[in-house]
């Protein structure tokens, strides 16, 4: 995923914070236009089904403006410059679907705009233990009327369709005469996506209006897609409460519902409005039914009420956060960040059930909203951890889509699943295929996942019903993918691996060695349920297949350098001219060919690196410090995938403050908007990378043959970090400073782990052990300019560099 190049003087971070730096809510103290879009994500409320944009109420202005629906897209044809066989013709696109979050308020005729008049005050906070957004506004009209407007904004983690808004309005000095109109509209004009080829694809009006329903204080509206055939619903019901005397009236027409409110109201009168939204969609359904589906879920918000609503909200995240949350002390802007990250991973997957969770979430509409691999390689391991539920989901997801993965195989002449590379309804939407279908290493990715899940929450049902058949499907592809050679090692050649500057390469050392562990787990697995396997057609004989290939699996390593070469021959290529790459020319690929990135030694996000992290018992610990310096010359964080992997690595080998720095860059992507796309959506991996440097770096959490191990350290910039966890029906908290490391039962039977290779039980005891202190290796050097800025000013000098 491509960082935007940054022009001459540019800096990584706005001239002044855009949000103020607290431990439990990221608050907006200054309304900025030139920042609305990347605030429209930062602000994003999802539940993994439905998704709103942090628009302002009033529509305008708008950075882009975002309503989402989880896996409902538009199809488009998908143009190649020449025709070949194999490639997609029909690519996905998420689209904005009925805006539902329009409250417009005139005040004396004045349409209350933040752009005309006076805003003497603007305050949003988004509280990340209530699940809410606050909007709080003081503002005078042209015409002199002051008005105190107070939003409260919220997508339910309970009821699956439901989103609310409660919205006050209040005079200030004198009689004011107040508008408000509620409406829903579809087919909103958007702003053109550029040619940025991470934006959105622009489509057109792409919502065919069926059905529109004024009744009362309720609207509903029904719309289906030109191209994919799916249907929508969208409806609203509202509480009305403010002087006796008010006007209330409805209307709808195809694109358009709208309730309106008309009163006059004296000083310390108000008017609030409670606003229900309920959203469905199918592929299926009839008409009349998602009608009725979308009534019923109005009906039970309604029931259950604006205050019912809000400690339902406030219920579920206490339960996420008792198994979840992580405290940093000594760096505050971390703190903050590894909690925004957590809540907005919760957000996408908590209520996404059976569907995926794109790289965006449901914050904006980046990447046309597909996934890709980096789901299940950095957000699954949080939610396996924190809310396993909804890692189950994502793999079921997976699961669902598998007959498209072997048809995608099939087309490709392989036996098994081929599973796409990016998409929204399982069908490969990629026309770039060196990136994109020589990316088997997806496929391992997903059983990797299916395998982290089956171990932390020994749930035999998805064994059987979803992760045998999810293993069996994979290691089939990888036993036809690759091939024994005469001297009986096996080979996996012609693949990309995660460093997309380096592709189509033999036996790329991550691929292979997650490739491996795919045959051995669906070997084990096939073992476990013999039945099941045998539904599958699993044989003896093919079971054996797949662990005489793991066990002559070819892992390239270079002697005369002592590393392991990303991939076959390619320590031998030639380095790239760092030297004289300019800053502007970064990122790579929109500045050079990818003939000549191909050739070279450069690395666009950790590979090699990320093979240390996840099959980290392949290695040594002198193999992975020799490595891991290597590709530091030579990685150039052109992804916004990189940072992270490369501090749970540097924590690793004893590099603990270049750890720190790189958490810092991963955690902080989007608070500091530091690659300017922030306004497309949230990049959701690297928020996960704020749990995974904090857990799996600095704690040293790792999983091997059923045990957790940790290896805590922490940098000099932290002076104590604490995270929870949920395992094997454990919950439980790790406690770590400088000298120390205390384990606490909060949940559970008990149970066994290992602190710095040291086995220990834990049961209604806490555990407090000590730390072993170990030298620190001299620094490796990365790049020239593409150093990570650091986290932790000199005292002695007050500059940047590193303590």
């Amino acid at each position: 995923m491509t960082q935007r190049a940054k022009k001459p003087g540019e800096t990584d971070t706005p001239d002044r914070p855009v949000y103020q730096v607290e431990p439990w809510c990221v608050r907006e103290t200054e309304l900025r236009l030139d920042r609305l879009a990347q605030s429209e994500s930062v602000f994003a409320l999802s539940n993994g089904h439905v998704g709103l944009r942090g628009n302002l109420d009033e529509g305008e202005p708008h950075g882009l403006p975002g309503t989402y629906l989880n896996s409902f897209f538009e199809e488009r044809p998908l143009p190649h410059a020449e025709t070949a066989y194999g490639l997609p013709d029909e690519g996905q696109t998420v689209i904005n679907v009925t805006n539902g979050k329009l409250i417009r308020l005139l005040v004396d005729d004045e349409p209350f705009d933040v752009r005309y008049g006076r805003l003497h005050h603007h305050e949003r906070v988004l509280d990340l233990r209530e699940g809410t957004l606050t909007r709080r506004v003081e503002w005078t009209s042209p015409a002199g009327k002051t008005v105190r407007i107070t939003s409260v904004r919220m997508v339910s983690l309970t009821q699956r369709a439901i989103a609310a808004i409660r919205y006050t309005v209040e005079p200030v000095d004198d009689p004011v005469r107040v508008v408000a109109q509620s409406e829903l509209v579809a087919n909103e004009a958007l702003p053109s996506s550029g040619k940025d080829p991470r934006a959105s694809a622009t489509l057109a009006d792409p919502l065919v209006g069926e059905e529109n329903v004024a009744n009362g204080t309720k609207v509903l509206l029904v719309h289906r897609t030109r191209e994919s055939g799916l249907r929508m619903a969208a409806g609203m019901t509202h509480d009305i409460s403010g002087p006796e005397s008010m006007a209330v009236d409805t209307e709808s027409s195809p694109d358009v519902g709208r309730l309106t409110v008309a009163t006059r109201l004296e000083p310390g009168e108000s008017l609030c409005m409670t606003k229900y939204l309920a959203y469905g969609w199918s592929s299926r359904r009839s008409r009349p039914a998602l009608h009725d589906q979308v009534v019923a879920a109005l009906a039970g918000a309604q029931h259950t009420g604006w205050d019912g609503l809000l400690q339902e909200q406030h219920d579920y995240l206490d339960d996420f956060w008792c198994g979840a949350d992580v405290e940093v002390d000594g760096d505050a802007e971390i703190q903050q960040a590894v909690r925004f990250g957590l809540f907005h991973i919760l957000q996408a997957g908590a209520r996404a059930e059976r569907r995926m969770i794109p790289a965006k979430g449901l914050t904006g509409p980046g990447y046309d909203g597909h996934t890709f691999w980096d789901t299940e390689t950095f957000v699954l391991p949080v939610l396996i951890y924190t809310h396993p539920q909804a890692a189950a989901d994502a793999l079921a997801w997976r699961h669902m889509t598998l007959p498209l993965a072997c048809e995608r195989a099939a087309q490709l002449g392989l036996t098994g699943a081929a599973f796409p590379w990016r998409t929204i309804r399982g069908q490969e939407c990629s026309g770039y295929w060196p990136a994109g279908t020589a990316a088997f290493h997806i496929n391992a990715d997903i059983a990797d996942a299916a395998v982290r899940y089956m171990d932390a929450v020994q749930d035999e049902e998805f064994e059987r019903e979803i992760g045998l058949e999810l293993l069996v499907a994979t290691a089939r592809m990888w036993r036809h993918l690759g091939h024994h050679d005469v001297e009986g090692v096996f080979r996996i050649d012609g693949v990309t691996g995660p460093d997309e500057y380096t592709a189509v390469v033999d036996n790329n050392v991550y691929t292979n060695l997650m490739a491996r562990r795919n045959m051995q787990e669906a070997a084990r697995l096939a073992m476990r349920h013999p039945e099941e396997a045998d539904r599958l057609g699993v044989t003896t004989e093919e079971a054996a297949s797949w662990r005489d290939a793991a066990a002559a699996m070819l892992v390239p390593y270079d002697e005369r350098l002592g590393v392991h070469p990303q991939s076959e021959g390619f320590t031998n290529h030639a380095r790239w001219d760092f030297p004289d790459t300019k800053p502007d020319q970064y990122p790579l690929l929109l500045n050079f060919p990818y003939f000549d990135l191909y050739r070279k030694q450069v690395v666009k996000q950790a590979d090699l690196v990320l093979a240390l992290h996840l099959c980290g018992e392949a290695f040594t610990a002198e193999q992975k410090a020799r490595d891991f310096g290597y590709y530091e010359a030579i990685t150039v964080r052109d992804s916004s995938l990189s940072a992270q992997t490369q501090a749970v690595i540097a924590a690793e080998v004893g590099h603990l403050d270049l750890a720190h720095d790189y958490l810092g860059e991963t955690a902080l992507l989007d608070l500091h908007d530091l690659n300017r796309n922030t306004r497309d959506g949230l990049h959701i991996a690297s928020m996960a990378g704020a749990w995974s440097g904090l857990v799996a770096g600095f704690g040293g959490m790792r999983v091997e043959d059923g045990l957790l191990k940790f290896a805590p350290r922490l940098p000099g910039g932290i002076s104590r970090l604490a995270f929870r966890m949920r395992y094997r029906g454990n919950r439980f908290m790790v406690t770590v400073t400088a000298d120390e490391a205390v384990y606490e039962l909060l949940e559970g039977r008990g149970l066994k782990f290992t602190h710095h290779g040291e086995e220990v039980t834990l049961a209604d005891e806490p555990a407090t052990l000590p730390i072993p202190q170990r030298e620190t290796p001299e620094p490796p050097a990365q790049p020239a300019g593409r150093e990570p800025a650091p986290r932790r000013l000199d005292p002695r000098t007050r500059d940047t560099r590193r303590a």
